[in-house]
């Protein structure tokens, strides 16, 4: 990703931008001064081989011996422009005789064909053509050395006289002019590069700001503001972001002030709920135990009424540990413990040995909350038996430094539209039963007890049907614990001081035996289990 920063991307483009234009102004700068000093000494040089033939070859006789050619050729040689002369002529006795005025470098073989028949062609004189003759030039390579070979005949019957000049310095000073251009493009793409960054980090300081700024206001940080300067564009979303996290700041302080006037509402309601419940609680035991001597007509309304009000206390004790965790009051207190026992005696405590397999083996030790495991474990077992029906089949395992528990059944499973929702609160699956035995409220809570461990509650499907609810906690929960003394949960600021006895978690309704309530898994959550009628012997 750094390598496609945008940072990266604004210097790439500076950089290109920078060395096209470089590039460009150099080979334009290269190419006119390259045409200008050839231009210059070309013409130069042609200029002066013109006079000089003119000059030369004016006092030459018509039939001149190949001596006289060849002093005169001496002569033109002889100038300041510095290049060879080639004199060739008609001498006594019709023949031909060349006259160079260095041999070893300019012969006759040296000129291009090409060269030699446009010298020698002669053109028809007219109004646009005044000369039959003309002089012609050409740029040649020998031995890797540049050369300006021209040529002229003489008109009126002189000598044919061509020239051969060195272009080596002209060379040499455009490629001095191709480095200085090379390295000034090298410059200007260093500085460019330069520029790039300055401008980069002028335009993306504030764009980095501004990602700090929201992955603050992300973590929760609702105060984050930015320094705004400037009447730019970024200043302009700064402001934005500004106004945007302010408006944010004030919703969810007014959503955590509802929030929190919700929790205390239900505290305080349940905390009222439960002195009188206590009466009505103690009114439905005394009709309980008279209900064989009442009217067979009293009998099912007086039934209905000890039914309802268990169930009433239940929720009461649910949306009162519901309420600790809400306000994040609700806290461990460690033991160590073998799983295995810890699994028999929730088992036993509710007489579910008939219809619950048990696969773990001794010795498993693991330090967490045993209550709150017990809470979890009567959710998950009598959700099991109430859904699914028996056997359950309960196996526990270890996996590195986690404790797994599997809570197994053998009915038709969960629906998958189901899945999703299994842990939420007061989640009903069935919309034609919108009030049943449960609350909804017991794997939420198994679920909340699992966190507080630092663990997980996950529900799944078995291929070899039934439902899968899967268990996993660290088997040493310390680090989690503020307090590792073993103490009551006296640490925890609870709401209701009764709330911390053994009887009063919400939850261990799950794990009472007069109603035998453990989790409902997809259809109320609750925890209410088949436990039902085998009396209070799971009561701590």
């Amino acid at each position: 990703m750094r390598w496609l920063s945008l940072r990266l991307r604004l210097m790439l483009v500076f950089a290109l931008v920078a060395l096209a234009a470089a590039v460009s102004a150099s080979g334009i700068a290269y190419w006119l001064n390259r045409d200008a000093v050839l231009t210059r000494t070309q013409d130069a040089a042609l200029d002066d081989f013109r006079k000089s033939l003119q000059d030369n070859t004016a006092a030459l006789p018509p039939t001149p011996t190949c001596a006289e050619l060849q002093q005169a050729a001496d002569r033109m040689a002889d100038t300041t422009q510095k290049y060879e002369v080639l004199l060739i002529g008609s001498t006594q006795g019709g023949r031909d005789c060349a006259a160079p005025s260095n041999r070893d470098l300019f012969t006759l073989k040296v000129v291009p064909k090409s060269l030699r028949a446009a010298v020698v062609r002669e053109r028809p004189v007219d109004e646009s053509n005044r000369y039959p003759y003309h002089l012609y030039w050409q740029r040649i390579t020998l031995d890797g050395t540049p050369y300006l070979v021209g040529g002229a005949k003489v008109i009126g019957g002189g000598p044919t006289g061509y020239l051969l000049k060195s272009l080596e310095n002209e060379r040499q000073d455009l490629n001095s002019l191709a480095w200085s251009l090379g390295i000034a493009t090298g410059l200007a793409l260093v500085g460019s590069a330069l520029l790039a960054q300055a401008a980069a980090s002028t335009v993306l300081r504030p764009v980095q700001r501004l990602g700090d700024a929201a992955r603050r206001l992300g973590e929760g940080k609702l105060d984050t503001r930015l320094r705004v300067s400037g009447t730019d564009e970024l200043a302009d979303l700064s402001r934005t972001f500004n106004k945007t996290a302010e408006s944010l700041e004030k919703r969810v302080e007014e959503l955590s002030a509802r929030e929190a006037a919700s929790r205390r509402f239900v505290a305080d309601m349940s905390h009222e709920l439960r002195t009188p419940l206590t009466a009505i609680t103690a009114v439905t035991e005394v009709l309980e135990e008279e209900a064989e001597s009442l009217d067979p007509m009293i009998r099912p309304a007086v039934e209905l009424v000890v039914s309802e009000t268990r169930r009433l206390g239940d929720l009461v004790e649910n949306l009162m540990e519901v309420t600790r965790f809400d306000a994040g009051t609700a806290r461990l207190v460690l033991d160590s413990v073998d799983v295995a026992d810890q699994v028999t005696a929730c088992v036993d405590a509710r007489a579910w040995l008939d219809a619950v397999e048990l696969d773990a083996e001794r010795g498993i030790i693991a330090r967490l909350d045993p209550r709150r495991l017990d809470v979890i474990l009567a959710n998950l077992i009598g959700n099991a038996l109430k859904h699914g029906g028996s056997p359950v089949r309960v196996a526990v395992r270890t996996e590195g430094d986690d404790l797994v528990i599997e809570v197994r059944d053998h009915g038709p499973g969960i629906p998958e539209e189901v899945l999703p929702h299994v842990f939420d609160r007061f989640y009903k699956a069935s919309a034609s039963r919108p009030r049943s035995e449960g609350s909804g409220l017991g794997l939420s809570i198994a679920l909340e007890n699992a966190h507080i461990h630092g663990g997980e509650i996950s529900a799944a499907n078995s291929p070899l049907g039934g439902a899968v609810f899967t268990l996993t906690l660290p088997r040493d929960a310390s680090r989690l614990s503020p307090e590792d003394d073993g103490d009551e949960e006296a640490a925890s600021p609870d709401p209701d001081p009764a709330a911390a006895d053994g009887g009063s978690e919400a939850g261990d309704g799950a794990g009472d035996g007069a109603g035998g309530r453990s989790g409902d898994r997809d259809r109320d959550k609750d925890g209410e289990g088949p436990g039902e009628g085998s009396g209070k012997g799971g009561d701590r």
